[in-house]
């Protein structure tokens, strides 16, 4: 029952209990809405952000690319540890090969969809009939000759002689072995026209040994062979190791402009997925340019590509900066020296007959990745 003083309200005839249980009502009610509200907010926040992440998924490219663990590859490695590949949905999976050769048969098996290694192979795997197509080079003149302790001593001029070779079988009564990559490699194509056409070098004087990368260097540094090809980084290790082993021919000497490492990929790949071709051309091109003003940002990442990480920073970057290192990323600068390379490769038998370059060479797909840069 209500009292006298319950019912006073100022005339309105309504008690002051029920204006505050109508206010408690009204904040309990305004309460409720704002918590409504909120939940609702985090659920479309977590229905943004999720849906977010499906748009980012589905525009994620997968790439199976393989490589051989020199120093042209050095581009790959750099957009990877920069963090590049991500920002552009490029989902690399790396696979190391001990040459070009062999990777050339992941490619025509369909395991892998971007090559990057010597272009020799392709020429090869071309006149084969696969559907391979160069996007970007990496770099040129990449290969040497180094001679080690027993050989060097027969160049007193620092470089590779016909004299020399002829000297060291009279004397020691055998031939200089020389190890190379197999027939069909650059590396084999290079050393062979140096050492017949610029030197001009007596047959009988040498023996050309067959070989994987990493096995071409412990035998040049064990002694097992006198000398071979070597690139960078393999280069600077072998002189700390031992400093008697000397470079005596440059890939300038050896085959001019000589058409090194490259970025190509399947035709397959590259029809179904053309953007993510042309962010990773791209992507070689805003590479080439960091190694070449600031090696030392660049040298770790290379330095995890190449060695794991157990390469120690100095030599890698000491590697970067070796004359034997010259980066490029443009493909129309190799066209002209991959076709005198293609008619030495008839030469030698690799190739049956030389074909036109037209279709190899996917130059347009370069140029609108460099005015994209």
């Amino acid at each position: 029952m209500l009292t006298q003083r319950d019912c006073k309200s100022g005339g309105s005839g309504i008690s002051v209990a029920v204006l505050r249980a109508g206010a408690a009502s009204r904040l309990k009610f305004m309460g409720d809405f704002m918590l409504g509200f909120i939940r609702t907010l985090g659920l479309v926040a977590a229905f943004a952000f999720s849906a977010l992440h499906l748009a980012q998924a589905q525009t994620t490219t997968p790439i199976r690319l393989g490589y051989i663990p020199v120093m042209g590859v050095a581009q790959i490695f750099v957009a990877e540890g920069e963090g590049w590949t991500k920002e552009k949905g490029l989902d690399i999976k790396f696979a190391s090969f001990e040459s070009g050769p062999n990777m050339i048969q992941a490619l025509a098996s369909g395991t892998l969809d971007v090559y990057v290694a010597g272009l020799a192979p392709l020429l090869v795997a071309r006149a084969k009939g696969q559907d391979v197509r160069v996007v970007a080079a990496t770099a040129v003149e990449e290969l040497g000759v180094a001679a080690g302790p027993a050989l060097a001593p027969f160049f007193p001029g620092g470089k590779g002689t016909a004299v020399g070779f002829k000297a060291f079988r009279e004397k020691t009564g055998r031939r200089a072995k020389l190890a190379t990559q197999p027939i069909g490699s650059g590396p084999n194509a290079t050393l062979q026209y140096w050492l017949w056409e610029k030197l001009k070098a007596d047959k009988a004087d040498i023996d050309i040994i067959e070989m994987g990368i990493d096995a071409t260097q412990r035998a040049i540094l064990t002694g097992a062979a006198e000398g071979g090809n070597i690139r960078e980084p393999a280069l600077t290790i072998a002189q700390r190791q031992n400093p008697n082993i000397k470079l005596v021919a440059t890939g300038a000497d050896m085959f001019p402009n000589f058409p090194g490492v490259v970025v190509a990929v399947s035709g397959a790949f590259a029809d179904k997925n053309p953007k993510a071709v042309e962010d990773l051309v791209r992507l070689v091109i805003r590479a080439t340019k960091l190694l070449e003003t600031d090696p030392a940002r660049a040298a770790p990442h290379v330095g995890v590509g190449l060695g794991k990480g157990l390469v120690a920073n100095d030599i890698v970057l000491a590697a970067l900066k070796s004359p034997q290192t010259r980066f490029t990323s443009d493909p129309r600068r190799i066209i002209e020296s991959t076709a005198k390379l293609q008619d030495y490769q008839v030469k030698l038998g690799a190739l049956a007959k030389a074909l036109p370059l037209e279709g190899l060479f996917a130059v347009d797909v370069y140029e609108r990745a460099l005015a994209g840069n």
